[in-house]
């Protein structure tokens, strides 16, 4: 039986030699490969059970280096905002010192709104939200105060409401109130809130979109004033917001997102598009305007930097003491949020900035308006996954190939074949990082550049290793050579000793007769 197995052994070990490592290297290419596929399942397929359970044992086989790989782009190359659609009315530090603290009073609040309004804006966004009644109100306040107070309380009771007088400035001006999507319930939450209608163009992609089933909104009597109503939520990734959904679920319906539910009210269309195929959602639309998105109805920001949309914040004291030009809101779409220290939101962008989350709303913004999208569509996956299988097969194919110009070159000079990799890897880079630039695609170098290596270290180690084995050989021999000469000549020296005696006896002998 030992006999039997040391037989195959043997059998095996000589197929692997003839192989020269290809099993190896096929595996570990079909092995990654199908690790990358796992970690960006594309959208056009169903998704495995495997997967999900392959994706929460190893969470982050290719994600990070594919999301690092993408925020160098955007960092070597970030975006350059072409027009200034947005304003930014800031709650700031010298706002709530000159006003007060927050939260305001409702009407102080929509004396805000008022002032924003006069100067004529096509849209107010608010990235605020307000569940609960204003406590300063005057009916609030009645109801503490002592019953020796009763002349006063009634008085404060024929004040109108502040939440009344905040519904008012909301109707009369074009506002979007912000709601925060929770997957929990917490106080005050509810499970639907009030949304503009989505017209849907397609399969339905309430499965593919982000889901909720809580909502952090504002009053009823708030939402019934607003023109409109849209969902805040961020997708972060390790702490860094990269995209933004378009269009979320809520329960068992489509809600907006603050930019496209402002897009919406400042061209006066009555309803979003949404186009959807079997894979997920293809666009979002409102008026002549459609927006590319991914199949989970989000789209990857191209960042500008802060230092470059600096220019478009206004502190809310200023506008409320009527010291900006007027014409400055004029057909622009106006954001107001907070950004005082500690009432703020702050999120990481790619460029490694942090800003407030009204920032975030306004780059989705100006992003459409310059009309620069990044892409990552499902067609591009495929396409990555066919050059790394075709590039890996070839190098299998190609590598260990004895008597090739390849294989005399790694003779010749082993050291050069790491040069010409590195080389080959850092054009790969170079070549997706100009389709960001000009076409705005999202190719996965850092995949690419991982397996081929990986691929590619299977012949290498063993070639190397054997070069350096060659290499030693050659070192011992050539140690080996002056010895063998020295040996040579310890003999000849021996051999010329031996027979120095008798020339000597015989020369002797000759000389007698002549003497």
């Amino acid at each position: 039986m030992k006999r039997f197995f040391d037989l195959w052994r043997a059998r095996i070990r000589k197929l692997l030699k003839a192989c020269q490592g290809r099993p190896v290297a096929l595996i570990i290419l079909f092995g990654l490969s199908l690790l990358n596929l796992i970690s960006e399942w594309p959208s056009d397929i169903p998704r495995p059970s495997f997967v999900d359970r392959v994706d929460e044992t190893l969470p982050d086989t290719f994600k990070s280096a594919r999301q690092l790989l993408f925020d160098q782009f955007q960092r070597h190359y970030p975006r350059m905002p072409a027009t200034q659609p947005v304003i930014i009315v800031e709650i700031d530090e010298e706002t709530l010192a000159s006003v007060g603290q927050w939260p305001w009073p409702r009407d102080r609040l929509a004396g805000l709104i008022d002032a924003i309004a006069a100067q004529q804006p096509l849209a107010i966004g608010l990235d605020i939200y307000m569940p609960e009644p204003d406590q300063t109100s005057p009916e609030r306040v009645a109801d503490n105060l002592p019953p020796s107070a009763k002349t006063l309380a009634a008085a404060l009771r024929a004040l109108p409401m502040h939440d009344e007088i905040l519904a008012q400035s909301l109707r009369a001006a074009p506002t979007v109130l912000g709601a925060a999507a929770l997957d929990h319930p917490a106080l005050a939450t509810r499970t639907s809130m009030r949304s503009a209608p989505i017209v849907l163009h397609g399969s339905d992609p309430l499965d593919r979109v982000r889901r909720f089933e809580y909502v952090l909104a504002s009053l009823p009597v708030l939402q019934a004033a607003a023109h409109g109503q849209a969902l805040l939520s961020v997708a972060l990734e390790q702490g860094v917001v990269r995209h933004l959904p378009l269009v979320m679920g809520l329960g068992d319906k489509l809600v907006p997102s603050l930019p496209m539910e402002m897009l919406r009210i400042a061209t006066g269309s009555p309803a979003l598009d949404v186009y959807a195929d079997h894979s997920g959602v293809q666009a979002v639309g409102v008026a002549d305007v459609q927006v590319p998105t991914q199949p989970g109805g989000d789209i990857w920001l191209h960042f500008a930097s802060i230092r470059s949309t600096l220019a478009r914040y206004v502190s809310a004291r200023d506008v409320l003491q009527g010291k900006l030009d007027p014409q400055r809101f004029r057909d622009k779409l106006v954001l107001v949020g907070l950004t005082g220290a500690g009432v703020t939101d702050m999120r990481t962008t790619p460029l490694g900035e942090l800003v407030p989350g009204i920032e975030i709303q306004a780059q989705v913004i100006e992003t459409i308006f310059d009309g620069r999208f990044l892409l990552r569509p499902t067609w591009l996956k495929w396409a990555e996954t066919g050059f790394i299988m075709v590039v890996g097969l070839l190098i299998v194919w190609y590598v260990p190939r004895k008597n090739t110009r390849l294989a005399m070159f790694m003779t010749a000079v082993p050291k050069g074949i790491a040069l010409v990799g590195v080389s080959l890897h850092l054009l790969n880079v170079l070549c997706c990082f100009y389709i960001f630039i000009h076409f705005g695609l999202l190719v996965d170098a850092a995949a690419i550049f991982i397996i081929l290596s990986a691929v590619m270290g299977c012949f290498l180690s063993p070639s190397l290793l054997h070069l350096q084995r060659l290499a030693t050989a050659e070192a011992a021999l050539a140690r080996e050579v002056p010895l063998v000469q020295v040996q040579a000549q310890i003999q000849a020296q021996a051999r010329a000793h031996a027979s120095a005696p008798s020339e000597k006896n015989e020369g002797g002998a000759g000389e007698a007769p002549g003497s």
